[in-house]
C-alpha cells in the first residue's frame, strides 16, 4: 500500500512517536470517504480503526444517567477518535458523520503495536488528563519543568550541621562558624532533648546591640523549635516555605527523623535561576510603602519567568501567594499601630484566600476586630491600607470586599451574627457573601480572633437548605462549548473563570463545607474530599489537572496581553491554541461537566 499524503505527524498525539513509529503509520495508514449520517463506532462494540478527521464533521452521543442519548461531543478535523474501542475492544460513545467526510484509518492491530512500542504515545492515550498536560510542554521546556520544579532537597548542596554546646562562648562559636564554612550553629543543651539553632546574625546581634561579652554562652540564644523541611521534600517548596515564614535557612530532617544538614536561600539559588528570593530580600528591608510598592514591582516578571520555564502551576500559585502575603502584612503593619496588632486580624479570600493568587488582581480581604477594640484611628487606617494596596498594584475589589468598607470590617461576635444571618438567608448578595467568606484565612495581626468565626462557618455545613442553595452557584453557568469540541465563544474568547474556574472551585467548597473540611485551597480540599471517599476516583484524579489546565491557559493570555499593551482578563482565544492544548481543554471541560452532575446529585439542584 502507497503511503497516504496528509496525515500531520508533526502535530499532538503523533509527534510522541518515535521515527520507527511514524514510519509504520505512515505505511499503513488509509483514508476512508463516508456518506452523511453512517455510524462510524457503535457504543458498546469494537472498532476495526482509530479514526483521524481529514474532512467534515464527526458526533459522538452518550447516555445519561437516566439512558437518554445526548450530543456529547463534536470532532473535526484533525481530531481521533475511537482509540478507547480499540485498546479496551468496547466503545464508550457512538459515532455518526453530521456530513460527508473523510478520515485517515489506522488499522487496530497496528495503532496497538504503536502504544506497546511507545511508552509516551501509549501515555497520551491510556491516561487521563494529567498525563496530556505533561505531553503537552515541548521537550526542552519539560526538561527545565523537571529540573526546576522536581528536583528534591536532598539532591541540593546541603551546608554541614555542625554541633556546640549551650556553654560554648560566642568567641568560640562564631570561630566554629568561620572555621567550618557555615552560617549557623546547631545548639545542644543538656535536658532539652531538641537542638536549637543560632545564626550568625544572632551572635552579630547580641554582641553589638545587647553588648554581651565575648565570653557569654550561646545557649541563651538559640531559637526553638527548629524550622525542618524532609530530604524528601521538594526544594521548590522549601522556597516557598522560607518566603511564607521569612527566614533564609532551615534544618533538613532525614526519614528516620535525623539531621541531614541546614539549607539556606544560596544552596536554593544554586538550583533556581529565579528573582524571588531578591524580592524577598527588598521586602524585609523595606521600611516605607514605597519601598514595598518597588519590592512587589517584581512579581509579575517573576511570574512570567518562571511560568516560562514550565513550573508547576501549584507550586506558581503556592510562591506567588507567599509572596502576597508578605507584601500585605507588611503594609498592615505599616499602617496599624503596634499596640492595636493583636487587637484586629486581616483576613484575606478569594483566589488569594484560597492561595490560587497568579498576577496581581482585585483585593479581597476582611477585617475581624476584638470584641472591646476602641480605636478611633480604625477607618482611617483602614482607608490607607487599600490605597496603598492599589498604589502596588491590587486594584480596589469592584465589589467593595475590603477591609475600608465596614460592611467587612467586623468584631468577632459580629462576624458570627453575620453568620447566623447567611444560614436563615439562602439567595442573593449573602449567598454571595457567604462563598466569598468560606475562602478567608488569616495573615496579619491576632489570628485568635478569627478562630470563632471559622468554627461558626464550618457549622453551616450540616444545614441542608442552605447547602442545596448555596450549591446551585456553581451550575448557574453552563460549559463554553457548543457540545465538546466545538467552542462557544464571543469575540473576547472563552471566559476561563466563568466556565470552568469557578464551576469546580465553587462546587469543591461547597463539598468542603459539607463534609466539615477546613481547608480553603482548591487543590487541598480536593484531597481531603478523596480521602473521605466523598469524590468518584476520576474526579479525584482529574479535577486539580483541569484547574491547572484552566489556570495556566488563563496565565498564558494574561502575560501575553500584557506584553501587548491589553488588560490581562479571564479570556482564551482558542483558535490560537495548539491542538493538544484545545484537546486538553475539551478534557477540562469535560471533567467540569462530570464534576457539575456530581455537585447536582449531592446537592439535590434539579437539572
Amino acid at each position: 500500500m502507497d503511503p497516504v499524503p496528509g496525515l500531520d505527524l508533526d502535530h499532538p498525539p503523533f509527534d510522541l512517536l518515535d521515527a520507527p513509529g511514524r514510519a509504520r503509520l505512515q505505511a499503513s495508514v488509509d483514508i476512508g470517504f463516508h456518506p452523511a449520517d453512517t455510524t462510524l463506532i457503535e457504543a458498546g462494540q469494537a472498532s476495526p480503526h482509530v479514526y483521524v478527521i481529514l474532512k467534515g464533521l464527526v458526533h459522538a452521543y452518550a447516555r445519561d444517567v437516566d439512558g437518554v442519548e445526548q450530543r456529547f461531543a463534536d470532532y473535526g478535523p484533525g481530531d481521533v477518535f475511537g482509540a478507547w474501542a480499540v485498546l479496551a475492544g468496547r466503545a464508550r460513545l457512538r459515532y455518526r458523520t453530521a456530513g460527508e467526510c473523510l478520515c485517515f484509518l489506522i488499522p487496530a492491530e497496528v495503532f496497538r503495536a504503536l502504544i506497546a512500542g511507545n511508552s509516551r504515545f501509549a501515555a497520551y492515550f491510556n491516561e487521563g488528563l494529567a498525563t496530556k498536560g505533561q505531553l503537552s510542554v515541548s521537550g526542552d521546556a519539560r526538561r527545565e519543568s523537571a529540573e526546576l520544579m522536581l528536583t528534591r532537597v536532598d539532591e541540593a548542596q546541603l551546608a554541614p550541621a555542625v554541633h556546640v554546646t549551650g556553654t560554648t562562648s560566642i568567641a568560640d562559636a562564631t570561630a566554629q562558624l568561620r572555621d567550618a564554612g557555615v552560617d549557623c550553629l546547631l545548639v545542644d543543651t543538656s535536658g532539652v532533648p531538641e537542638p536549637g539553632i543560632v545564626t550568625r546574625t544572632d551572635l552579630l546581634d547580641a554582641i553589638a546591640l545587647q553588648r554581651l561579652p565575648l565570653d557569654a554562652p550561646v545557649g541563651p540564644l538559640a531559637n526553638r523549635p527548629l524550622v525542618c523541611v524532609d530530604a524528601r521534600d521538594v526544594l521548590f517548596q522549601a522556597l516557598i516555605g522560607m518566603t511564607e515564614r521569612r527566614i533564609e535557612r532551615v534544618v533538613v530532617r532525614t526519614g528516620d527523623g535525623g539531621i541531614a544538614g541546614t539549607l539556606g536561600i544560596a544552596e536554593v539559588l544554586s538550583h533556581f535561576a529565579s528573582h524571588s528570593h531578591l524580592i524577598s530580600l527588598r521586602l524585609a528591608r523595606a521600611r516605607s510603602l514605597d519601598e514595598i510598592t518597588a519590592a512587589a514591582s517584581g512579581m509579575t516578571g517573576l511570574v512570567r519567568s518562571l511560568a516560562a520555564h514550565g513550573a508547576r502551576m501549584p507550586y506558581l500559585m503556592g510562591l506567588v501567594s507567599a509572596l502576597n502575603e508578605r507584601v500585605m502584612a507588611q503594609v498592615f503593619e505599616h499602617v496599624v499601630p503596634a499596640e492595636y496588632r493583636h487587637r484586629v486580624c486581616l483576613l484575606v479570600m478569594g483566589s488569594e484566600g484560597r492561595r490560587e493568587q497568579l498576577l496581581k488582581t482585585d483585593q479581597d480581604n476582611a477585617l475581624v476586630l476584638a470584641d472591646d477594640l476602641d480605636w478611633p484611628g480604625l477607618e482611617a487606617a483602614m482607608d490607607r491600607f487599600s490605597a496603598a494596596l492599589s498604589t502596588i498594584g491590587y486594584p480596589p475589589c469592584p465589589g467593595r470586599v475590603m477591609v475600608d468598607n465596614p460592611h467587612w470590617r467586623m468584631t468577632a461576635r459580629q462576624w458570627q451574627a453575620r453568620v447566623a444571618h447567611w444560614r436563615d438567608h439562602y439567595g442573593g448578595e449573602a449567598a454571595l457573601d457567604l462563598s466569598i467568606a468560606l475562602d478567608a484565612r488569616p495573615i496579619a495581626g491576632n489570628a485568635a480572633l478569627f478562630a470563632p468565626v471559622k468554627t461558626a462557618l464550618m457549622t453551616l455545613g450540616q444545614d441542608e437548605i442552605l447547602m442545596h442553595h448555596l450549591a446551585a452557584g456553581a451550575l448557574g453557568f453552563g460549559a463554553p462549548l457548543t457540545f465538546f469540541g466545538r467552542m462557544r465563544s464571543d469575540a473576547q474568547g472563552i471566559d476561563l473563570k466563568k466556565g470552568g474556574i469557578f464551576p469546580v472551585v465553587h462546587g469543591l467548597r461547597c463539598l468542603a463545607l459539607r463534609h466539615g473540611v477546613a481547608a480553603t485551597a482548591s487543590i487541598e480540599r480536593c484531597e481531603a474530599l478523596a480521602a473521605l471517599g466523598a469524590l468518584p476516583g476520576d474526579l479525584q484524579r482529574d479535577l486539580p489537572q483541569a484547574l491547572n489546565v484552566f489556570q495556566r491557559m488563563r496565565l498564558d493570555a494574561q502575560l501575553a496581553a500584557l506584553a501587548n499593551g491589553r488588560v490581562a482578563d479571564n479570556h482564551v482565544d482558542t483558535a490560537g491554541l495548539r491542538r493538544l492544548d484545545r484537546e486538553l481543554l475539551r478534557d477540562a471541560l469535560h471533567v467540569v461537566k462530570a464534576f457539575r452532575e456530581h455537585v447536582r446529585r449531592v446537592f439535590h439542584v434539579p437539572g
